[in-house]
């Protein structure tokens, strides 16, 4: 297979395809990065410039493989071949997940950018491929969140893993191309089914696998709120008890791609954006105070101080991290 072809041969082995075109720089891994938790991700994998991802959507589970063209810019592009029954309706939604509908002109205006930090104005130029995906996959993000919930990212993931390769199943065939071991994970009625020693055994405390029921009893209203207006679908998931802003910040994130929500209550966020952008840590009060300049854009704000690579001062003991499966 020529590497003029591979497109074309590739699309007709698939279920479904769809080529893409980005309006401007574009780099798929870093959009699609903040949908991955961690590296160790089972329904993700990135194996030679090739992304993979498997996920459920209301026709049934879909493999998806992308692939990104970024040479010459002006005829960059995303092609994806999609398997399994979810294959049309995952592509429907593609454009979106890709971040088609995030616009940063009113960021890069010359007034605007002006008002910003240096720091994040030097994160800007060399960030200029970067999007804010819009998944719409709501209760895959919210299981994720809620996970994290109070604990390490490390004891987050862990149990997430453990819980995936447990209770999720092998993503659809691609025929040979098909990469071993990506699942596809539970799906709202297969969470709720998660009996509580498997829970335990995950490390996954009562109060969060508790929060994960409530929420999945009423699934089919949460994908629903993926129709609904950033904040709108944030302060309806903070109606079902265990979700607080923090929960719905970091889910409507990654299913809006909301360019403002704001994770207060995080363990760490409001010192970090407090040293990078004064010098001196600061609370959840402080933190919004300073990004209010840029109310509207606070997460774009946040996700390219992030993007410098820049590291807050440690001081003090660091969060411990807990094993409750022996408990």
């Amino acid at each position: 297979m020529t590497v003029a072809d591979a497109p074309a041969r590739l699309a007709a082995a698939a279920d479904a395809s769809l080529r893409w075109f980005p309006d401007g720089p574009y780099s798929l891994t870093q959009t699609l990065g903040p949908l991955l938790r961690g590296g160790s991700d089972p329904s993700f994998l990135l194996e030679g410039g090739v992304l993979w991802n498997a996920w459920n959507t209301a026709a049934g589970p879909v493999t998806v493989r992308f692939t990104f063209t970024g040479v010459p810019v002006a005829e960059s592009c995303v092609d994806a071949q999609a398997w399994g029954p979810g294959a049309e309706a995952a592509l429907a939604t593609l454009p979106r997940l890709l971040g088609e509908q995030d616009d940063w002109t009113t960021f890069d205006e010359p007034a605007f950018s002006a008002t910003l930090p240096r720091m994040v104005q030097d994160a800007r130029r060399r960030s200029t491929t970067t999007r804010l995906p819009s998944s719409g996959r709501m209760v895959d993000q919210l299981v994720h969140i809620i996970l994290e919930q109070k604990v390490t990212v490390i004891e987050a993931r862990r149990g997430y893993r453990w819980l995936m390769h447990r209770h999720g199943g092998p993503a659809p065939q691609a025929g040979a191309l098909a990469p071993a071991g990506l699942i596809v994970g539970p799906t709202a009625a297969q969470w709720l089914q998660v009996p509580s020693w498997d829970w335990h055994q995950a490390g996954v405390g009562p109060q969060r696998s508790a929060t994960v029921m409530r929420a999945l009893r009423s699934a089919a209203a949460l994908e629903r709120l993926a129709d609904l207006p950033a904040i709108e679908a944030g302060t309806k998931l903070q109606t079902v008890p265990g979700i607080g802003i923090w929960t719905a910040a970091e889910v409507v994130q990654r299913t809006h791609g909301c360019p403002d929500s704001i994770a207060v209550g995080d363990y760490h966020l409001a010192a970090y954006v407090g040293a990078a952008l004064t010098g001196k840590r600061t609370d959840d009060a402080g933190m919004l105070e300073l990004l209010e300049p840029w109310r509207g854009h606070r997460q774009r704000v946040v996700r390219l101080i992030k993007s410098t690579g820049y590291r807050k001062p440690t001081f003090g003991p660091r969060m411990t991290i807990q094993d409750h499966r022996r408990h």
